[in-house]
């Protein structure tokens, strides 16, 4: 590790909500220091002061916050991990009837979002000799289904950037993990894809015994971050028992 560059320190993205908020939960637990990041300043203060994180309100589709966000951790201390969480769907139409708005939207925050985060970021955590960049993406990303066309072609993206950069910064030993879940219970993913409707997005869980839950996800992702350097896991795919399958997922009455 290079002298002047924090060891198990973190910049977290999607920290406001679900599996970011609690990303932020589990690194703390484990003593790292943890920059989370998000829109939302006044969910993450409520974190930072309940978990001792360090928050840094940033939209990281926004050059301008992006190079901020740079700034502010550098003179911070700098970091050794950056986990891309930041992310999410709009919208369950067939590509027949696609809005184009959300798919923009999804490929702006998905798959941009992404890469401006890995791009800025990228010189310190070479510089820093043992980095990490962890991509949460989506069975969605890995296996097409009905309605789905523009989370999967973003979550596609996202899963392909994501095997490109793990090629290009081996040189750097630059470990480059994606996690890749599938239904995950959340008080805003499915909320937010069908348009703040509730009894919809309650329905997409209903039946479902044991949904994955954001701690879930954290955990895993927590994981993976904590194995030595060397260890890369390069894809981890984590799902219920109940869905064997994007298309197959046991209901009960």
């Amino acid at each position: 590790m290079t002298e002047g560059i924090q060891n198990q320190a973190a910049v977290v993205t999607g920290a406001s909500t679900g599996i970011g908020e609690a990303t932020v939960r589990a690194l703390r637990t484990e003593g790292w220091t943890v920059y989370a990041v998000a829109r939302r300043a006044d969910r993450l203060a409520a974190l930072a002061a309940e978990t001792g994180a360090v928050a840094l309100p940033a939209d990281v589709t926004d050059d301008a916050d992006v190079a901020r966000l740079v700034d502010e951790v550098t003179r911070a201390g700098g970091i050794d991990t950056l986990i891309n969480i930041a992310g999410g769907a709009r919208g369950a139409d067939r590509v027949a009837e696609a809005k184009t708005e959300d798919w923009e939207w999804m490929f702006e925050v998905n798959v941009l979002g992404t890469m401006k985060l890995t791009r800025a970021f990228l010189p310190m955590l070479r510089a820093c000799g043992e980095g990490t960049v962890l991509n949460l993406t989506s069975t969605a990303g890995l296996s097409a289904y009905e309605g789905g066309g523009g989370y999967n072609a973003a979550k596609f993206a996202q899963h392909a950037l994501t095997g490109a950069l793990r090629l290009e910064e081996a040189e750097h030993n630059l470990r480059v993990i994606e996690v890749a879940p599938g239904l995950v219970q959340t008080e805003e993913f499915a909320l937010n894809r069908l348009g703040g409707d509730q009894a919809a997005a309650e329905k997409v869980y209903q039946g479902v015994e044991k949904p994955l839950t954001a701690a879930d996800v954290a955990d895993v992702v927590r994981y993976a971050v904590v194995a030595p350097h060397h260890v890369n896991l390069d894809q981890i795919v984590i799902r219920p028992v109940a869905q064997a399958a994007n298309y197959k997922l046991i209901r009960k009455a």
